[in-house]
């Protein structure tokens, strides 16, 4: 691995695990053992380290969702797997990720936005539209109006006001508002199909 995608993943790991604005270009070297001399030889400040790994991270994000919804054998079955997906992703996010990028890297927070209003609202569209024609979604749905729905969830995860951290696990909101959602929008065939997942058995 070349020393800049080193460089990356390690700052990656710190930000994840103790937020973005705690970590300094020391610990991050130090983390490394690696001389700050060489540290900033490949890059001038914390700001691009934390925007060339978003970058990297996306792209790596983008090839896995559409490797997943291309092997998923419905539209349900694809938010079951990204559901799992987010559990991973999401289970070591420090809960001021948003918050640190928002405030004290724009230019980050720019790469973030666009991914979630193109690429994420495209794949949710997708889905609606790929559950609709299988008979799992409501043929009435509003798929526009659905769509920035669950688009909107994705960021109130990580509203600590709403979720508080220490009260509440990114995974288990995760679940609960993915759920909540394929609920409101599925037909009864695919209400069948949900419980099947959740291993539930309920009278219609």
């Amino acid at each position: 691995m070349e020393i800049k995608d080193r460089i990356l993943q390690h700052a990656q790991t710190l930000f994840m695990r103790n937020g973005i604005k705690s970590v300094s270009m020391d610990d991050i070297a130090a983390d490394m053992a690696m001389s700050k001399k060489t540290l900033y030889k490949w890059f001038e400040n914390k700001d691009q380290i934390v925007q060339a790994g978003m970058s990297k991270h996306l792209d790596g994000t983008q090839c896995e969702c559409t490797s997943m919804i291309e092997t998923a054998t419905s539209a349900i079955d694809e938010l079951f797997r990204m559901m799992e997906w987010t559990k991973q992703q999401f289970s070591n996010v420090h809960p001021s990720i948003f918050y640190d990028l928002q405030k004290f890297h724009p230019g980050t927070w720019q790469l973030w936005l666009a991914h979630k209003n193109e690429f994420i609202l495209a794949q949710i569209i997708q889905n609606l539209r790929r559950g609709i024609a299988e008979g799992l979604f409501r043929a009435d749905l509003d798929v526009d109006v659905m769509a920035r729905l669950r688009l909107s969830q994705i960021e109130l995860l990580f509203d600590s006001d709403v979720f508080p951290p220490r009260q509440f696990g990114n995974e288990r909101v995760s679940q609960a508002l993915l759920e909540h959602f394929m609920l409101g929008v599925a037909t009864l065939k695919g209400h069948r199909l949900i419980n099947q997942y959740r291993h539930v058995t309920e009278e219609e």
